[in-house]
């Protein structure tokens, strides 16, 4: 089988994907890539999902790329938007041609020998298989598995009459005019997918078995549009990017030092918006604010669903689905004509592919993140990964940045192969993501680890990743360089 050579390859044509190939062009510009896309289409989640209402829950200022200023007026951006800003910045860059489409990645093997990564595909299209080798390997996978979402086994659900269906496969023109709905789930889908489907929908019922903290946000920023009438777009852009970064770790930070507080001051913003009679015990969670991450509802389109008698809410435990709808352990039977399970995401790190260094098995459940970017012992590879307390793009774009500049440092060396180690062995690890999701919660033995002390430890804090991305020494100890005994240099197939 021929071999395609490329010094650089990235999985996935998302927004980390696109994101990470403009950062190439700028900063790399000397190098050979591809872009490995197991779907037809750029976007990633935003092309994927379609349900009503979609939408992002960040801010576009903080979304956004650094190097590609958000112009329009809506700060939350609907997916359409947000997939239609990301074919911009592939535009803009000339990304395009780099990209294979219909390329699922299956496995990949390092060889330390070689100082290379050899990549195994299966083209979803046609089912023939290819092989790539690259000296760096980049996974923009995400975290979530794009073939199946997350549903629990109902008891009863073939007894059900109606329609179930999940959002990551929403029908194209489903016709739910003047149905009754309802959507399992209380995380920033269910959120959105409520009052958006009042639209059409006689009555949109959220079932949730616990609350989730909710918070309503404005969709557009008076600050930004009275800024464009005096200062260039990309002046407002910085500034706006700044602010709102500054607003969303100071809020986290609030939240996770007074946690009694936050939960208050959420709780009144909720009330004021809803009708004086509301059961607040639906929006009131069990865990402290950002144990899991909080739900924005622009303009506050829920609670003004809510306040016309469009939507509702309902806390309570599902016993089995019946003919007609949903029994509740209450006794309650919620009829519906519809039922949407936004119970959530089937985690998956690194699109699901598996690797190998020169023949063994690897398995990042066993690794440390190095700064968030690469792993421990694992040579030449990085795993674009972002935030889950503020926009992931903010940390996407340090650590794509970071990687262009440790490649140009191994040019200037001349050297081929880098390998993070670490070398005290009383670190304590612990998990990779700090949030108690349930999601997270199901696949927690399966995710990468982090170390207690640096460069091992994550911060979910935009400035202090900055400056342990961009003002770190890729001459530090923890970064082993070599190259290989015996080498071979590259040769295209």
């Amino acid at each position: 089988m021929s071999k395609e050579y490329f010094d650089v390859l990235i999985i996935g044509a998302g927004l980390s994907g696109i994101g990470t190939a403009c950062h190439l062009k700028k900063e790399a510009a000397g190098k050979t890539f591809a872009i490995l896309e197991g779907r037809t289409a750029i976007g990633g989640t935003w092309d994927l999902f379609r349900y009503p209402g979609i939408r992002s829950d960040s801010d576009m200022f903080t979304l956004g790329y650094e190097f590609k200023p958000w112009t329009q007026r809506k700060g939350i951006a609907d997916g359409e938007d947000i997939r239609n800003y990301i074919r911009e910045a592939a535009a803009d860059y000339n990304i395009e041609p780099h990209i294979r489409y219909s390329h699922k990645v299956k496995s990949a093997a390092w060889s330390t020998k070689d100082a290379q990564w050899t990549v195994d595909v299966e083209l979803s299209d046609t089912g023939e298989t290819k092989q790539y080798v690259c000296s760096f390997f980049i996974s923009c996978t995400g975290y979530y598995n794009y073939d199946q979402g997350f549903t629990p086994d109902f008891e009863g659900r073939d007894d059900y009459k109606g329609q179930v269906l999940h959002p990551q496969f929403w029908p194209e023109n489903l016709d739910y005019q003047d149905k009754k709905v309802v959507v399992i789930g209380s995380g920033a889908t269910a959120v959105t997918l409520v009052p958006a489907m009042t639209d059409k929908a006689q009555k949109v019922t959220m079932l949730q078995r616990s609350p989730s903290y909710v918070l309503s946000v404005p969709q557009e920023d008076i600050m930004v549009n009275g800024l464009r009438k005096i200062l260039p777009e990309s002046w407002v852009y910085r500034i706006i990017r700044g602010r709102n970064v500054s607003i969303t770790l100071g809020i986290y930070k609030f939240c996770k030092a007074f946690p009694g507080a936050a939960r208050n001051l959420l709780q009144g913003m909720i009330k004021r918006q809803l009708p004086a009679d509301f059961d607040m015990s639906h929006f009131t969670p069990k865990y402290n604010p950002w144990d899991e991450r909080l739900c924005a509802v622009p303009n506050g389109d829920m609670f003004k669903a809510i306040k016309k008698g469009k939507a509702d809410v309902v806390t309570d435990h599902i016993d089995r689905f019946t003919e007609k709808g949903i029994l509740l352990k209450s006794g309650k039977e919620l009829e519906a004509d519809i039922i949407v399970t936004a119970t959530g995401l089937q985690v998956q790190m690194l699109g699901n592919m598996k690797l190998t260094m020169d023949g063994e098995p690897l398995s990042i459940a066993d690794k440390m993140s190095f700064r968030g970017a690469m792993f421990e012992d694992v040579p030449n590879f990085s795993m674009v990964f972002g935030y889950t307390n503020a926009s992931w793009t903010l940390k996407a774009d340090l650590i794509a940045s970071w990687v262009c500049g440790l490649m140009k440092h191994m040019d200037d060396k001349g050297l081929r192969q880098v390998t993070p180690r670490n070398y005290d062995n009383s670190m304590e690890k612990v998990s990779f993501i700090e949030m108690q999701s349930g999601y997270i919660e199901r696949i927690r033995n399966t995710i990468p680890r982090q170390g207690t002390k640096k460069p091992w430890k994550l911060y979910q804090n935009y400035m202090l990743d900055m400056a342990s991305l961009k003002l770190s020494s890729f001459e530090e100890e923890t970064l082993e360089y070599s190259n290989p005994i015996q080498t071979s240099e590259p040769k295209m197939a």
